[in-house]
């Protein structure tokens, strides 16, 4: 074989795998590409929950269009109903006494003047008794005084007898002042006192009376116990407008307008007696300190009670309403899910296709939420059965 023949033969050997190798890479690579675009396909797909129409039946699956709103921010707050403290009188008495008789009970509603209790009082007795001694007495005095200018024109006594008179008169004036002040302490009125002077007789008896209409919301005494002036006998309340106390979070205090305090900022009030049912209520102060333990602010509120349903002591819910915000978009709460620090929902693509969107949400109010970005009015979004596409959704990604 020649030089040129072997050379020949040497390439034609070299030629061979080279081609195979070749033919080899040209094979794989049509794999390759299709995997690649499968994962791109896949990637894409990746937010998008498929399900049958036995699926979205079976789970509950609610679409409804993002809309515009006037938006309206929604605040509660707990308080307690209380007594219109402008009309509520504890009762006390101004004597020492015994308890002769009662004649109302816890409850019961009465008119002014309606009398309550007597009590039995020797200390008031007494004390009607130093008055007529010292009414008496200045009669005397006077009498004495009278003569004695008379006798003193006589030139029978002198100018001394006469100035003493004149002095025992004017002390007897003093002393019975002092005692007739004393039995207005003791809650005798000019009424009782000119009785007194007339008939000249002796009431150890002191009643004790309704000061306005109301209705009995306590009572601590009972027949025969001696009571003291320092203890309360009767509570009597006025409840045909009764008041609702809160303490606002600190947070929460822009919600209360300032500004309609002078006219008195409409609000609800709800109480668990009567969930369905929706009190007015006018706020009428509002707290310039805050409780620093609790960082609160005191509110009160007034409501009219004529049907009288709301009792002193009721727990009551107070809620208060923000200045509306026009044209807001929102969404229901329940149709947005959340997973780690992401917030989404589900916007329908077709009949049986969902795409989890994110969202950028703003303030809530009870089963609304302000969307911020992320969603356009119109776009159809899952509100109930969410939850079934998110475990869906989450599934897949695992």
């Amino acid at each position: 074989m020649t030089r040129r023949s072997k050379k020949r033969t040497l390439l034609a050997c070299l030629f061979v795998p080279m081609c195979g190798l070749l033919l080899n890479v040209g094979c794989d690579s049509a794999p390759e590409a299709t995997t690649e675009a499968k994962a791109t396909e896949k990637k894409a797909d990746r937010g998008v929950v498929h399900l049958t129409a036995e699926e979205i039946q079976r789970g509950g699956i609610e679409v409804k269009p993002a809309a515009r709103v006037d938006f309206q921010i929604i605040r509660d707050f707990p308080g307690t109903v209380v007594p219109n403290q402008r009309a509520v009188a504890e009762i006390t008495t101004l004597v020492r006494g015994r308890v002769v008789d009662v004649y109302v009970d816890l409850g019961q509603e009465v008119k002014a003047g309606d009398l309550l209790a007597i009590l039995y009082s020797s200390e008031l007795g007494l004390a009607q008794s130093g008055y007529l001694k010292a009414v008496a007495k200045l009669y005397v005095a006077e009498r004495a005084f009278k003569r004695a200018q008379s006798l003193l024109e006589e030139k029978v006594i002198g100018l001394a007898e006469m100035q003493r008179r004149e002095g025992d008169m004017i002390s007897a004036r003093a002393e019975k002042r002092e005692s007739q002040d004393r039995l207005r302490l003791l809650g005798m009125n000019d009424e009782q006192i000119a009785r007194l002077d007339r008939e000249q007789t002796i009431q150890s008896h002191v009643p004790i009376v309704a000061p306005f209409d109301g209705r009995i919301i306590d009572r601590n005494l009972t027949k025969g116990e001696v009571v003291e002036t320092i203890e309360k006998l009767f509570v009597v309340a006025d409840l045909s407008e009764v008041w609702v106390i809160a303490n606002i979070p600190e947070k929460d205090i822009p919600y209360i307008h300032q500004d309609q305090l002078k006219h008195g900022q409409t609000v609800e009030v709800i109480v668990t007696t009567y969930p369905d049912q929706i009190f007015k209520g006018k706020i009428t102060y509002v707290g310039d300190v805050l409780d620093p333990a609790t960082r609160t602010m005191r509110l009160r509120l007034e409501l009219p009670n004529t049907d009288r349903k709301l009792k002193p002591e009721m727990y009551a819910t107070i809620r208060v309403y923000s200045d509306a915000e026009r044209n807001v978009l929102v969404v229901p709460e329940s149709a947005v899910q959340r997973d780690r620090e992401k917030k989404f929902v589900f916007v329908q693509r077709d009949a049986q296709s969902f795409e989890a969107r994110d969202i950028k949400l703003g303030q809530s109010s009870q089963d609304m939420v302000k969307v911020l970005d992320g969603l356009q009015e119109g776009e159809s979004i899952v509100t109930q059965g969410a939850f079934v596409l998110k475990s869906e959704l989450l599934g897949e990604q695992i």
